[in-house]
């Protein structure tokens, strides 16, 4: 019998496989975690046991950084959210939400447009660059900036999320072509790509990990993390410097005279498209209860 500590790098039909040392390990998770109502998560770092006849299990999760709960990861540095220019059309509230989200769990976002040889990608990059986060345009056809991507993931533990059919698995590929993973066809019929990735697994890459995570549908965006209305505004960075000038303290940065976040927007100096995302956030969840929204953390 043998302790080791390792990394959580694939997760599936209840196994877990740890890295240790550059071995895997597969490993069933023990009863404690099922009793407490924790599961361990890709990205975590675990404690194992490794018994004399070739079976392991997870003992112990050690302390996270960070999680989500969809795409279900642990201890993430950056956060992809990839969109495509067309094939699906983009949604900045479905990036705005996710950004959101990333930032309140102390990742940091980049948004990636992909498919930008079939469309203008200018005013997309404008918002989120205006917002302080970090956008770029890809096209696995014209890959202009693929060193600069490869060099966002090196020594970092990264994921790429979005919609279904954007194309992360084509971008990942396109980046590192040893990696082979499965893609699949944008449906003509319905818009959308079909689910290629079915769990979730980091990949070593650059000296860091990467993952390739199931897509989501519009609806499936739900599944995020509930962010408490009186917390959203501190998620959108580009608010940070007007959230204390606003006339009255009780601002909830929405309709009010004397907001210095509204005034910021008339201004240009706020995006009134992320001003948008963040009132539909703020009307979703002002209704909900402090104990619903920390239930659903």
């Amino acid at each position: 019998m043998e302790n080791l500590t390792g990394l959580i790098v694939k997760a599936i039909s209840g196994f877990y496989y740890v890295e240790v040392a550059g071995l895997l390990y597969e490993c069933k998770a023990r009863g404690v975690f099922r009793k407490n109502g924790v599961s361990p998560l890709v990205g975590d770092k675990a404690e194992i046991t490794v018994y004399d006849d070739g079976s392991a299990s997870v003992d112990k999760i050690l302390p996270r950084k960070n999680s989500l709960i969809r795409p279900p990861l642990a201890n993430l540095d950056r956060l992809f959210i990839v969109a495509s220019v067309c094939e699906p059309s983009p949604s900045t509230l479905i990036i705005d939400k996710i950004t959101a989200v990333a930032v309140e769990k102390g990742i940091e976002p980049v948004v990636v447009f992909t498919k930008s040889d079939l469309g203008d990608c200018g005013e997309l990059l404008d918002i989120y660059k205006k917002a302080g986060i970090r956008a770029m345009t890809y096209s696995i056809h014209s890959p202009c900036d693929k060193e600069e991507l490869i060099s966002l993931l090196e020594g970092k533990i990264s994921a790429f999320t979005g919609n279904t059919g954007v194309g992360k698995s084509s971008l990942l590929n396109s980046l590192f072509p040893e990696l082979n993973i499965e893609t699949a066809q944008i449906s003509r019929k319905l818009g959308r790509g079909r689910h290629t990735t079915r769990h979730s697994e980091l990949y070593k890459v650059g000296g860091g990990y990467v993952a390739d995570t199931p897509g989501f549908s519009t609806v499936d965006i739900e599944r995020y993390e509930v962010i408490k209305c009186d917390e959203i505004a501190s998620c959108f960075p580009e608010f940070g410097e007007y959230l204390t000038r606003c006339r009255f303290s009780t601002c909830t940065h929405t309709v009010e005279k004397g907001c210095a976040v509204i005034d910021a927007v008339e201004k240009g100096v706020i995006s009134r498209s992320r001003h948008n995302s963040y009132r539909a956030m703020y009307d979703e969840v002002k209704d909900i209860p402090d104990w619903a929204a920390k239930k659903s953390k």
